[in-house]
């Protein structure tokens, strides 16, 4: 589904790549929706086909990355929350970058926050339960009333777009009593009100998550968030093809399901081909088959076990064997629902969750991603711009990346022939395709290394990454030695192939 969205909203001819366009730190005060329009030329210069926006919805704070949401029509036009921007821009801003985005061949992923709400308008009395931290089908007190922030009446919206207010009625639970100030997770009382049935088991449920957790069985919630999704791809135009999806393993997969089979179906939205990715992070292949396989609509996963292997083989260095890297991993059971990563904002330095990909390895996950058939890569904006953050311990891009990006725009085509025999040294060929003349990919994660592989017989191929001097004379017989220097990456490509004069501009 990744490349039938590409293929019908962009008018690229080349391999689809998608940028997680922000990271944690990125600079907030409103300026990020004009810097995406800024450089939009450049990303879609490099290869870039998709960027994942920020949540462009108005938060509790001003200046929130976004994930405590308050209103989802809220797009940075009405005085709430201290002000009428969010933290990345105006409405104005926001229709720009996505328009530019366009106008470069990139389309755009709306990130949806959708389990919960933060920021409420005023306090309610509401009967709950208290339920075990560990287990939330266990109930550890009687039914009594508390006071909770779930009134949600969006008074500088003044009902335009959606003249729904939001009460008790509509979320499963809260973690807060105002009355005594206890924090505790209340399950919400109501007639046939529970928690939800289709989430990930772990605490035997895992439907709550923070702040007012939405009870998407209740029709009136489940009605005014399908209709945002069809209204938000509209508002925002053609260039708007598809949505991220956050926290979908504490939502009702069943919601899900129904989301985005509504948005493609809807003529009035003209999406049938609506990308869809959603955040369900565990390192549990097991789980991911499961949760994929129960939607009943074609739904792409970030693939986290991808991560949890490449940092593993990361801080292992040479004791890793790298014939082992797919291993348990989404793309290697279900290729065309993986969306392939190697870091992202919620993992990155500084973060609560912090699994962070050692700098030393990322060349090579990248190269892993980025210059094999199956996937759909996600770079993430810290590898190709350094990150801001956390203070003191800004990171580094990723040396060279524009490069990597380039490499499989340019040469990343046609069959792959594996050469996986050595635990160190793991090589293959693109054999490229009518216009584009492939590459050979040698990646070593110990000392230096070769592989014997066979390209295009009688021809001078060099490394585009420049990391390996030298030129690789292929033989008669169409054989070659490839090298790579130790603990890196070589990319060999034609010495003369269409091109080669994009390389080394970052």
């Amino acid at each position: 589904m990744s490349g039938d969205a590409n293929a019908a909203y962009s008018v690229k001819d080349h391999n689809y790549t998608m940028i997680q366009a922000f990271e944690w730190y990125s600079e907030g005060g409103g300026v990020h929706w004009n810097k995406l329009a800024k450089v939009a030329p450049e990303l879609a210069d490099m290869g870039f086909t998709a960027m994942w926006f920020p949540p462009p919805t108005k938060a509790a704070g001003q200046d929130s990355v976004g994930y405590d949401v308050y209103d989802l029509y809220d797009l940075g036009e009405f005085d709430q929350k201290g002000g009428k921007r969010t933290n990345y821009g105006t409405k104005e801003e926001l229709l720009k970058a996505v328009k530019t985005a366009k106008e470069n061949g990139i389309v755009t992923y709306v990130d949806a926050v959708l389990n919960h709400r933060f920021g409420a308008d005023r306090i309610e009395t509401f009967g709950v339960v208290e339920v075990d931290t560990n287990d939330r089908t266990k109930e550890i007190s009687d039914l009594y009333d508390i006071k909770g922030w779930t009134g949600f009446d969006f008074p500088g919206r003044d009902n335009k777009y959606s003249s729904l207010k939001w009460n008790f009625n509509h979320f499963t639970g809260v973690d807060y009593n105002d009355e005594n100030q206890k924090t505790s997770i209340y399950r919400i009382h109501g007639d046939g009100k529970t928690w939800a049935k289709g989430v990930d088991k772990e605490n035997k449920n895992y439907d709550y998550l923070m702040g007012a957790d939405i009870d998407h069985n209740h029709p009136e919630a489940r009605e005014d968030i399908i209709n945002w999704g069809k209204w938000i791809l509209k508002e925002l135009g053609p260039g708007a093809a598809g949505f991220r999806f956050d926290a979908v393993k504490h939502i009702d997969r069943s919601f899900i399901a129904e989301f985005v089979k509504s948005i493609r179906a809807d003529e009035d939205v003209n999406r049938p081909k609506m990308f869809a990715v959603g955040e369900f992070w565990k390192d549990s292949i097991e789980d991911l088959e499961e949760y994929l396989g129960a939607l009943g609509t074609q739904f792409s996963v970030f693939d986290a076990p991808l991560h949890y292997n490449f940092k593993e083989a990361g801080d292992r260095g040479g004791e890793y064997d790298m014939r082992a890297i797919w291993d348990g991993t989404v793309v290697q059971k279900r290729p065309i629902d993986a969306v392939t990563l190697v870091d992202n904002h919620e993992y990155q330095v500084g973060q609560a969750l912090e699994s962070w990909v050692s700098p030393a390895f990322k060349p090579l996950a990248y190269a892993l991603i980025l210059l094999r058939p199956s996937g759909y890569p996600c770079v993430f904006w810290g590898d190709v711009y350094g990150t801001a953050g956390p203070e003191g311990n800004p990171q580094q891009p990723v040396s060279q990346l524009g490069d990597l990006i380039r490499a499989r725009k340019l040469y990343a085509y046609g069959e792959i022939r594996d050469y996986w025999d050595h635990m160190n040294c793991v090589g293959w060929v693109r054999t490229g395709d009518e216009t584009r003349p492939g590459c050979a990919v040698v990646l070593c994660n110990g000392g230096e290394g070769f592989k014997r592989m066979e390209e295009h017989a009688d021809e001078k191929w060099t490394d585009v990454l420049g990391w390996h001097k030298g030129e690789v004379i292929i033989g008669e017989d169409g054989w070659a030695e490839f090298m790579c220097s130790a603990q890196s990456v070589s990319v060999w490509v034609k010495k003369d192939a269409p091109g080669r004069e994009e390389f080394r501009k970052t």
